[in-house]
């Protein structure tokens, strides 16, 4: 593991404070890695939202499912289709709910201004 052993001092004005504190939390970093990240010309994303890691997870469980399927497919020399076709369409259903949730078009909703 890298050790950091250099100390630099940077005195801010509180604008420039509250300006970096905001974009590190919105980075969902440190202070130091933040800082380190910018120094290397890193170009960083806003910390996705907890929706993000449960779609991942279940991006994962898929994954899992499909890979151990495959393994019995390969061992005994045939297809559980009941199987596969039941994780196919957990998967076709799963591809919908996300296309919904993070892509799909939402009417904005009218707040009495012009």
């Amino acid at each position: 593991m890298r050790k950091q052993t250099v100390d630099i001092l940077l005195r801010l004005d509180e604008e420039e404070a509250v300006y970096l504190d905001r974009m590190v939390e919105r980075t969902g970093r440190t202070r130091s890695a933040f800082l380190r990240a910018v120094i290397r010309n890193y170009q960083l994303c806003e910390k996705p939202d907890p929706e993000f890691y449960r779609a991942m997870r279940e991006l994962s469980r898929f994954g899992n499912n499909l890979n151990q399927l495959t393994a019995k497919a390969n061992s005994l020399g045939f297809i559980d289709a009941p199987a596969l076709r039941k994780e196919m369409q957990q998967w076709q259903k799963f591809r919908k709910d996300i296309y919904t949730e993070f892509l799909e078009p939402r009417r904005m909703q009218h707040n009495g201004r012009v």
